[in-house]
């Protein structure tokens, strides 16, 4: 495990105490969100917040760090300290010098948090221009650089000067917890810090945020959907569901003896590492396949078209060969930026690739014209990461149903009869029709999402991290409802993930990209189970929480080791 437990014989005094803490909407108060909860935070312990969206994790973080929206979400009693400062009664101006100083919060998206017209130097300046004022200019830039240090970033000084987009994901969020840190306070609120990032840099980001409260003697409160990261983390977890705190124990004794059937069924959620064994081939039929498929930038710039010289080409993918048969599922697995997006929109033709073949029903469309390309990319059809922003907002269920048959001539009333049918093939009642994208939680709108890619009848799924935004219980339901429809349907998935658990549980081949070159393909039990790459290897070594069965509520016997010399065997 990343942290060491703290044996709660052994446990600090509070540096933050939540006492019958209720939160309301201004316009309802009689119909609370968060309804009365209670926990503790010891000095230097981490304290996991659990639960399905909903449950009211993150507005209770709102709550502490005094920032709840104000005219829509009022605290509405109980009380909330912060080392013997009344958060719920101090005053705005006591709040600002509290954040940041004493108690500070790192955002999932750093990417929004962070101002992108400021260099990220500056803004991690901002902090000790407010709270320490006797600083010369000098003295805070030797400061903001010596917290860059800290949090492990290469060449602080170019980091310095950069703008946000011209970092990764892995960087920014790392931007994040120097501008946390950089104060030292008693509480860091990190919630779901993690959840965009790939397997490799989540282990980072967690082994850091685990050096610096060690370093720092940080508090922290961890907001997270993944069990996973908590069984890796946590010293004691506190689950929440519909606005109450339904069971608090140390990290040991909830993955071993959860108290309640709501925790056993997040456990039992948990996908497992153990790759399912591969169905049995009934239709060999390939429908869709990858030759020497290639995409390169840069090669036709107008800065190369002006001045006749040939412009540095960044491979993004190359030389991509696979074959995926109707009713089987394939895996790209793979870290940020290792090409598996590429391929999934070039296959799409979403973008145009620069070389290779892409063949859907034996026919290759990856030099199509647009005419000559529309009917076949209804034998396509792709499911995206976030389904609110795939869904026009403004547009009923309905109509963003039958937009697409109608505009292949499927008449109105027909399409109509078969959104209704699609809608209960995923799960859900024929009343939705007439609903909008934001009156649905997030698992109902992939379940949406799906229904419109298989409104055109495809050959072909491609879900592009389709789960990974999606509580643990949700995943696991969309997951089952993609198997289902599978089985049924027969239709074939290429499935873009980064996260291995899914991976085992959905796919019968999986392959392995690593800066846009396949370093291993084949059979999901043997690519997952003994992997023969480096780079596999490091993959499942990065998984969280991959020495625990999540579902069996027991340690594992036997978990992967690296061994660099011999075939390793994850699991017997």
């Amino acid at each position: 495990m990343i942290h060491e437990a703290i044996h709660p014989a052994r446990m600090p005094d509070p540096v933050l105490t939540i006492e019958g803490l209720r939160v309301a909407p201004q316009s309802t108060p009689t119909k609370p969100i968060l309804k009365g909860i209670d926990f503790t935070i010891a000095a230097g312990e981490t304290l996991c917040l659990v639960g399905e969206s909903g449950s009211g994790k993150s507005v209770t973080s709102l709550a502490v760090m005094g920032l709840l929206p104000k005219g829509i979400l009022k605290a509405t009693g109980g009380h909330i300290d912060l080392e013997g400062d009344s958060l719920l009664e101090a005053s705005r101006g006591r709040l600002r010098d509290l954040r940041a100083s004493r108690m500070s919060m790192i955002f999932q998206e750093p990417m929004t948090a962070l101002n992108p017209l400021m260099r990220v130097g500056e803004q991690i300046e901002e902090v000790l221009i407010m709270h320490q004022k006797g600083l010369s200019s000098k003295q805070r830039q030797d400061r903001v650089l010596e917290m860059l240090d800290q949090v492990q970033l290469p060449d602080i000084a170019r980091v310095y000067a950069s703008w946000p987009h011209q970092l990764s994901g892995g960087q920014r969020q790392r931007i994040m917890i120097a501008m946390a840190l950089i104060l030292e306070p008693k509480l860091l609120i990190a919630d779901e810090p993690t959840t965009a990032l790939d397997v490799t840099t989540q282990k980072q980001i967690l082994k850091l945020i685990n050096e610096l409260q060690k370093r720092h003697g940080t508090s922290v409160l961890f907001i997270t959907h993944d069990m996973g990261v908590v069984a890796d983390i946590a010293d004691r977890v506190c689950v929440m569901r519909d606005g109450e705190v339904v069971e608090t124990q140390p990290i040991e004794d909830l993955l071993r003896w959860p108290k309640t059937e709501y925790t056993r069924q997040l456990l039992t959620a948990v996908p497992s590492l153990r790759p399912r064994t591969a169905r049995a081939v009934t239709d060999r039929e390939i429908v869709l396949e990858a030759i020497e498929l290639e995409k390169r930038y840069g090669e036709r710039s107008a800065w190369a078209r002006w001045t006749g010289k040939t412009a540095l080409q960044t491979p993004a993918a190359s030389d991509i060969n696979f074959a995926l048969t109707r009713g089987r599922t394939l895996g790209i697995v793979g870290e940020s930026g290792s090409g598996k997006s590429t391929v999934a929109r070039c296959v799409m033709r979403m973008i145009e690739p620069t070389g290779g073949g892409v063949r859907v029903m034996g026919k290759d469309i990856a030099s199509l014209g647009h005419a000559a390309l529309k009917p076949h990319r209804k034998r396509i059809q792709m499911i995206f990461q976030d389904p609110f922003r795939s869904l026009n907002p403004r547009l009923t269920i309905a109509t963003s149903l039958v937009e697409g048959p109608v505009n292949y001539g499927t008449p109105r009333e027909e399409a109509l009869a078969r959104a209704a049918e699609l809608l209960a093939l995923v799960g859900l009642p024929e009343d939705a029709l007439d609903r909008y994208p934001h009156q649905f939680s997030g698992g109902q709108r992939q379940r949406i999402a799906i229904a419109r890619a298989l409104a055109m009848e495809p050959d072909v799924l491609v879900a592009d991290e389709a789960v990974s935004a999606l509580d643990v219980s949700v995943q696991a339901q969309v997951l089952e409802l993609l198997d289902e429809l599978q089985r049924r349907l027969g239709i074939a998935v290429l499935f873009i993930t980064h996260d291995l658990r899914v991976a085992a549980q959905i796919c019968d081949e999986v392959m392995v990209m690593q800066k846009g070159i396949v370093v291993e393909y084949g059979p999901a039990e043997r690519v997952l189970g003994s992997p023969e790459h480096a780079y596999t290897r490091s993959l499942m070594l990065a998984a969280p929480g991959r020495h625990w069965d999540f579902a069996g509520f027991r340690p594992l016997d036997r978990v992967f080791e690296d061994h660099p010399t011999s075939t390793a065997t994850v699991y017997q």
